[in-house]
């Protein structure tokens, strides 16, 4: 059991993410790459006709072109990062290339280089790994470029293709260069609005970076401009009423009836749980289990034990009415159900208190 539960949720990590993006900005994306691709092909098609003898676009510009037309506020699409990382990964990859015989390590080395040195220079932009892997593995016709195939067509596509993104974010209305959109002052300073200057400050997410201990692909100033909106649209939200649905817990752990109580303790056990709901295969609520009673008897079945004590809550029951339940001492949990007994989610004094405290703050 716990092998295929270990197994599930490593593969779980597989799962494609979420997409929150709009429809339009999909056609918006789409169109984007095609004009930008298109554009680039063309100028250099009119400018340099058939007189090159290497290709007038090479394959990642194909990628450079994702990630200015979808992801333009990615640090990684931002015009720096596109002709800087570009450029130098051609001229690593060239030099590579001419320095390292065995034609894998000078692959390897060339890609490596980039990346130290694109992340030293602050435009590390991954398609500049396959410039320099197309640099030392591209052929003759590369190769007898030498140098200045890191001007053309590198640099050219990349200067190009940037002129356009510019031109079309612009037109669409999307940040690029991308400026993270802070909320302003009303005296027109730096300084964050009033409301906003007893949360969380700038050295609060540098620290909660470091802890993480992963590169993400977003600005530290994006991150700031996502929590200051969080914050303004929790306020508001935390002034109004709030309903159980807004807090319960929905990830729950629960057991059969025809489970066993030597299952029911280990999951109280492992989830280090003072509840475990009683759920049928319909989702129906039929009692709830705490570690005494699970642990009390042993081999039987979990519909062969006594349900504990418990209060019921519906998602629009406002969590001014969990008070008079949570607070006589005995019931530590509310267990929320729809209209048809199944269950939907938990509220535990603990998140009530929780959130009151974060509704005395919102108010002040």
């Amino acid at each position: 059991m716990q092998v295929r539960e270990l197994s599930a949720s490593w593969l779980v990590r597989f799962k494609p993410a979420r997409s929150r993006l709009q429809l339009s900005e999909r056609v918006y994306s789409a169109l984007g790459g095609f004009i930008g691709l298109f554009l680039t092909g063309l100028v250099m098609r009119a400018w340099l006709g058939g007189s090159e003898q290497v290709p007038l676009l090479i394959a990642p510009i194909g990628a450079s072109t994702v990630l200015v037309f979808g992801v333009p506020a990615s640090p990684l699409a931002q015009p720096w990062s596109v002709i800087g990382g570009n450029l130098i990964a051609a001229l690593v990859g060239v030099t590579a290339a001419r320095a390292v015989p065995d034609l894998t390590c000078a692959a390897a080395l060339a890609v490596a280089a980039t990346i130290a040195l694109t992340s030293l220079c602050r435009c590390l932009h991954p398609p500049a790994g396959a410039v320099a892997l197309t640099a030392v593995i591209g052929g003759s016709a590369v190769s007898n470029a030498g140098y200045r195939f890191a001007l053309v067509p590198v640099l050219l596509n990349s200067l190009l293709l940037v002129a356009v993104g510019l031109l079309f974010n612009a037109l669409a209305r999307r940040s690029y260069p991308h400026v993270a959109a802070l909320p302003v002052s009303t005296h027109g300073t730096t300084d964050a609005p009033p409301e906003f200057r007893v949360g969380f400050t700038e050295s609060d997410i540098a620290r909660a970076l470091e802890q993480l201990g992963t590169p993400l692909d977003v600005e530290q100033a994006d991150l700031i401009a996502l929590f200051r909106h969080v914050e303004e649209a929790a306020h508001r939200r935390l002034r109004g009423e709030i309903f159980c649905s807004e807090i319960m817990s929905r990830d729950l752990v629960t057991i059969h009836p025809d489970d066993s109580s030597e299952l029911a303790v280990r999951r109280l056990r492992e989830h280090a749980l003072r509840v475990l709901p009683i759920v049928d295969e319909h989702g129906v609520l039929c009692g709830a289990l705490d570690l005494a009673t699970a642990a009390s008897v042993p081999n039987k079945k979990i519909r062969e034990l006594p349900s504990i004590s418990y209060e019921l809550a519906r998602q629009d029951t406002p969590i001014s009415g969990l008070f008079p339940l949570l607070s006589r001492g005995h019931v530590r949990e509310a267990l929320v159900v729809d209209a048809d007994e199944r269950l939907l989610g938990i509220i535990t004094q603990t998140d009530l208190l929780a959130i009151v405290g974060r509704v005395q703050l919102a108010i002040r």
